[in-house]
């Protein structure tokens, strides 16, 4: 459902883009003029269109961090194999302002930086342990030879402890546990729920933090911070080192835990940002009170303040995001971003310590934000924020801060991720790495268009439109109205490996993309108005942007098709029963069909009870479970409709699919179901992907 947090690492990954056309990446993004519903200019090329092959041949930049003295990247670079289905990772450094890049690695596996000292070294961790490199990737050394592999290691500033996790045996729960006498069983037994979460089935071990001395490469008898305890951190699935933290000082460990079992761990978003002393053991919550999720804490430069991403409400998991800032042996826990109506995605502080800079979804984009540290922390008079960046294209994560500027990463939704210098003076976005130019030269330009459609209640809505190759406004063509998954996820200039609105354009379609109730960026109440409305305004806003299109002459409204994944997938099925013959052709991955059976059979029940209303026992919640369930509305089925599902999705489990699929067959409805056993709620796999794409354009070349 949405993706917040550190699962937002993983689905840049898999899906993300741009906007504007496919320009080399050294041209500056122009700055959005939002206007009217102007004219498509058609831009002919002779360059190939975009293929499923070639998305996947794309290099997949990261942007690692800068060398101290703010002159130079490290970046990392994976590069995906069709021979061995899997991708190589390999980091590189290069000047800022500009220059050839220098490979820092070649060696099969990935590489994490977790430093650079004052000699200019690297460390980094590979295969499990530490290695040290000199600037340039010369004289590679390991320095820790550990039984148990090394991960989300955040060394102490003092370099005389290691921070890391690992899993840990706290329920024998899975038969050779809990019978060691029959090691060939395989049986789960569970008194209490959470016992399954996204795609794995709970077997009673939990990562926890752990802290060791560290000296001349040896490690010593590792703590365990949560004492054998049923909890998580990294949080899971998708928790990673930046849970973790270590006080200016080395004195103390920050670690972010949700410290709930069973029940009330399915039923709740409350984690905690906990403080460890390290010479005294104990431990205290930082974030007593604070209901929500309180995620990435962070210290300073000068290391007297700490500052974190809070949201305020338990049970839900899009609530607004804010950055909440703290002072060293002080009480006072202000909230910076309180007064400011729309939600923050990640922060970093500035060099000096005096800003915060942060990225935020704004009118269909991702944007860089600043807000003053105020000298005192007091409730009134609350800093200014203000947006600092503005074009047609996302920021997608900040490495650093240079001298005059922001290292950034961009994407567009006809470009793939590169790192960028975002100059203050100027406000534009000049190219640091350009991984992909060469593959971009001979892909055809998809042009890309921002159009406004009054909704049902006279709203405003914001679409994306991506056109065709050589797109010519005196043919018609076959359109799709994309449905973005959530539901309460941004359609902005993302660039995805597998719902890339690129790769569908490249194929001769238009695709329309609405910013429909329940997305960021236009304001908390319109992101928090699909929460108990699934089927209800979003649903309205998606007829009201396929509808408005539908009246410029170049669409062939005999050929309009609808496609989505998660709620989009929810709402491909809800549009199947109330389209009124608008579309003949739908796709739906991995989503809801069946209401009642979703709510018995998924995982994270906080999410079902905050955005459906509660369980369908309860009378209260009857309209989700009736009018809002494309069950109910089957009899109306009267378009061809393919249903994709991944055997290991938890959070839409498989039989929502298999339902969709044989309700269809059994209506005499021209149906596909197309099976992944081994794919959750994405598809990772890179020969799946390819399956994928090539049955997604089989259905519609066949339905539209």
């Amino acid at each position: 459902m949405t993706y917040t947090k550190n699962m937002l690492g993983a689905l840049l990954v898999m899906s993300i883009t741009t906007l504007g056309h496919a320009q080399n990446s050294k041209d500056v993004p122009q700055r959005i003029k939002r206007t009217k519903n102007t004219e498509v200019v058609n831009i002919s090329s002779d360059r190939k269109a975009l293929t499923a092959e070639d998305l996947w041949k794309l290099g997949r930049v990261s942007g690692e961090r800068l060398t101290p003295d703010g002159k130079n990247l490290i970046y990392g670079v994976a590069q995906y194999s069709f021979e061995t289905n899997a991708a190589e990772r390999n980091l590189f450094v290069v000047p800022i302002k500009g220059g050839n890049p220098t490979p820092l690695t070649t060696e099969a596996g990935s590489e994490t930086i977790l430093e650079i000292n004052s000699q200019g070294e690297i460390i980094y961790l590979y295969k499990g342990d530490l290695w040290k490199m000199q600037a340039d990737g010369a004289q590679k050394t390991k320095l820790t030879d550990t039984e148990g592999k090394l991960s989300d290691v955040k060394l102490s500033p003092d370099k005389k402890h290691i921070l890391y996790s690992k899993s840990v045996l706290v329920n024998a729960v899975h038969s050779p546990d809990k019978y060691q006498d029959l090691p060939k069983s395989d049986v789960y037994v569970y008194d209490d729920l959470a016992f399954r979460h996204w795609d794995s089935f709970n077997d009673g071990r939990f990562t926890h933090p752990f802290v060791a001395s560290y000296a001349d490469g040896k490690l010593g008898e590792g703590i365990d911070l949560l004492e054998g305890k049923p909890y998580y951190s990294p949080q899971a699935p998708f928790g990673g080192a930046e849970d973790f933290a270590w006080s200016p000082d080395s004195k103390a460990i920050l670690y972010v835990a949700k410290k709930k079992a069973g029940k009330e761990y399915a039923l709740s978003t409350n984690t905690d940002i906990y403080h460890y002393d390290l010479a005294s053991g104990q431990v205290s919550n930082l974030t007593e009170g604070m209901n929500g999720y309180d995620t990435h804490p962070s210290f300073s430069p000068v290391g007297n303040r700490l500052a974190w991403l809070s949201m305020k409400t338990d049970g839900y998991e899009a609530d607004k995001n804010d950055i909440i800032l703290k002072d060293d042996g002080d009480k006072i826990r202000l909230n910076l971003t309180a007064h400011w109506d729309e939600t923050v995605n990640a922060f970093t502080w500035s060099r000096d310590g005096k800003k915060i800079y942060f990225t935020a979804p704004v009118k269909g984009t991702v944007q860089l934000f600043e807000v003053q540290v105020p000298n005192k922390l007091t409730t009134k008079g609350l800093p200014k924020i203000t947006q600092i960046s503005e074009g047609e294209f996302d920021i997608t994560g900040i490495v650093g801060e240079y001298d005059g500027g922001l290292v950034v990463t961009s994407t567009r939704l006809t470009r793939a991720a590169e790192v960028y210098r975002y100059d203050f003076k100027s406000r534009e976005l000049s190219a640091i790495t350009t991984v992909n130019d060469d593959a971009y030269a001979h892909i055809a330009e998809t042009p890309v268009k921002g159009r406004f459609t009054k909704a049902t209640d006279g709203q405003d809505l914001f679409s994306w439109v991506v056109y065709p190759p050589d797109f010519d406004p005196t043919k018609k063509y076959p359109t799709l109205l994309y449905c973005q998954g959530g539901p309460q996820s941004a359609v902005t200039q993302f660039y995805s490996l597998r719902w890339n609105l690129q790769l569908i354009a490249s194929q001769g379609y238009i695709v329309i993309a609405p910013n429909r109730r329940g997305m960021p960026g236009w304001g908390v109440k319109w992101n928090e108005d699909i929460s108990g409305d699934w089927g209800g305004q979003p649903i309205r806003d998606y007829l009201s942007a396929i509808d408005d299109l539908s009246t410029e002459s170049y669409v062939d409204t005999a050929r309009l098709g609808a496609v989505g994944a998660s709620y989009g997938g929810y709402s491909v099925f809800m549009l199947a029963g109330v389209h009124e013959g608008r579309f003949k052709s739908f796709i739906s991955h991995c989503g809801l069909f069946n209401m009642t059976s979703w709510y018995g059979t998924t995982e994270e029940l906080f999410f079902a009870n905050k955005d459906l209303g509660g369980p369908y026992w309860d009378s209260a919640n009857e309209q989700t479970y009736t009018a809002f369930n494309p069950i109910k509305h089957i009899e109306k089925w009267d378009a061809p409709i393919m249903v994709i599902q991944g055997g290991k999705d938890f959070r839409v489990p498989i039989g929502q699919g298999l339902e969709a699929f044989q309700a269809a067959q059994l209506r005499g409805i021209k149906s596909r179901l197309v099976y992944l056993p081994e794919e959750n709620h994405w598809v990772l796999s890179g020969h799946n992907a390819q399956v994928w794409q090539r049955e997604f354009f089989r259905w519609l070349a066949e339905t539209l």
